[in-house]
């Protein structure tokens, strides 16, 4: 470490340490909208999840107004499977509570950086010690307020601070983009899907014969996702022993909208995971891959290009056979009213998932061949564009946990990386 830094417990650089709790009448109380209620599910490494964010109104919020979320508060998940996990809240969505697994940590803005303090959380030497603070109890995972006070940090003067934060925001803030704009292409793809295949705008003028989904232009079919593909299976249903350093082994968890988290992703012997290929739970070019299990289609994309990875059986893997492009069964089975009939194949009490025999079974709209060409000139651009996001975003993803423990810990200052960032924005 520098000369220049130095090391402090939280307690002494924060103006507010602390968690909420659930309004009464636990889930039935939520609203449709008004005041956002943060919980563990929404706090994500680097960035916040609204998916299952949580609404409450005035009176609620009046009862829980000691845990307002504040602009630059850096939040922290306290308990369960997520411990450790940290985020900031993006400014559109406070003011916000936080219930009982969720803490704010409020820096001391004349002291601390609130950005460094959530770079400094994130540092791998800081998680890891976190989640072992946390593994400390009895029965479930927990950091306990009086840990938070008194972790310690080590930090530089307050404008180097709000350097070393400014370098390593500006490659989150490229990821974002990245993601928006992935967002954005992505509906305009669906959105050029359903006037051509839902809506039939280009063919209401042609005839139509009748099937099992409805009136179709002639000449379309309706055929069972096993004759559009050659083979419907899923991932390895044993999990291999983790190890070290490895191939990675992916479950839904690691699924993201365009591929697989990596760094989440256990790791496995080159002898498993070669095992694992030859019983086909490689993810290939033009695959698609669903998530099967749990949020089943929570998930679902096309692979770009043969991936070095094993999948477990959480994730349904389709191999289409160009009676329809993967990209246009991808999409078909991402429509709301198509997810919507899917739920009469789905089982499980718990954990609800896809059942494979019924799925090959399961209905599909197959357009004439020169009707699909015709649309993916127009959509297949789209597709592109978003892969080529994907591949930037894991570009930058790398190098910002690359420089994110060398800048917090001191080891190099902005001055040795600002040329190397400068390259990739």
């Amino acid at each position: 470490m520098p000369n220049n830094w130095k090391t402090y417990k939280l307690s002494e650089l924060t103006n507010k340490i602390g968690s909420g709790a659930t309004p009464r009448g636990g889930k039935e109380a939520y609203k449709d909208s008004g005041i956002s209620l943060i919980r563990s599910q929404n706090v994500l490494d680097f960035s916040f999840s609204t998916n299952g964010l949580a609404f409450i109104d005035e009176k609620q919020a009046e009862g829980l107004k000691n845990v307002t979320v504040e602009s630059r508060d850096v939040l922290l998940n306290i308990t369960g499977d997520s411990v450790a996990r940290v985020c900031q809240v993006p400014e559109k969505w406070l003011p916000a509570r936080v219930n009982q697994h969720v803490a704010i940590v409020r820096a001391n803005r004349e002291k601390l950086s609130p950005e460094f303090l959530k770079y400094s959380l994130l540092s791998k030497a800081n998680k890891e010690y976190l989640l072992t603070l946390a593994s400390a109890g009895a029965t479930r995972n927990a950091i306990t307020k009086s840990m938070i006070e008194d972790f310690e940090i080590s930090i530089p003067d307050l404008k180097e601070q709000k350097a070393i934060a400014s370098i390593l925001s500006s490659l989150d803030d490229k990821i974002e983009l990245n993601l928006q704009m992935n967002k954005t292409l992505e509906e305009m793809a669906m959105t050029m899907y359903k006037h051509w295949f839902v809506d039939f705008g280009p063919f209401k003028d042609g005839k139509f014969i009748d099937s099992e989904l409805g009136p179709i232009p002639e000449g379309w079919e309706v055929l069972p996702l096993s004759e559009i593909t050659s083979k419907i299976t899923d991932g390895a249903h044993h999990s291999p022993k983790s190890v070290e350093n490895g191939y990675p082994m992916a479950s839904v968890k690691d699924m993201t909208d365009w591929g697989f988290t990596i760094d989440t992703c256990r790791k496995i012997s080159d002898n498993d995971y070669q095992k694992l290929v030859a019983q086909g739970c490689q993810p290939r070019k033009d695959d698609i891959l669903i998530a099967k299990d749990g949020s089943y289609l929570k998930h679902a994309f096309v692979v770009e290009r043969d991936l070095d990875i094993a999948l477990l059986s959480s994730i349904a893997i389709l191999k289409p056979n160009f009676k329809m492009h993967p990209h246009l069964i991808n999409l078909y089975l991402k429509l709301d009213e198509v997810k919507e009939r899917m739920k009469s194949i789905v089982s499980g009490a718990v954990i609800q998932r896809i059942v494979l025999k019924d799925f090959r079974k399961f209905s599909v709209l197959v357009p004439e061949i020169k009707v699909q060409k015709e649309v993916l000139e127009t959509i297949n651009p789209l597709i592109s564009q978003c892969w080529l996001n994907n591949s930037e975003n894991q570009t930058l993803t790398n190098l910002r946990d690359t420089l994110l423990p060398k800048l917090i810990s001191g080891e190099v200052g902005v001055k040795d990386v600002e040329q190397k960032v400068a390259e990739v924005l």
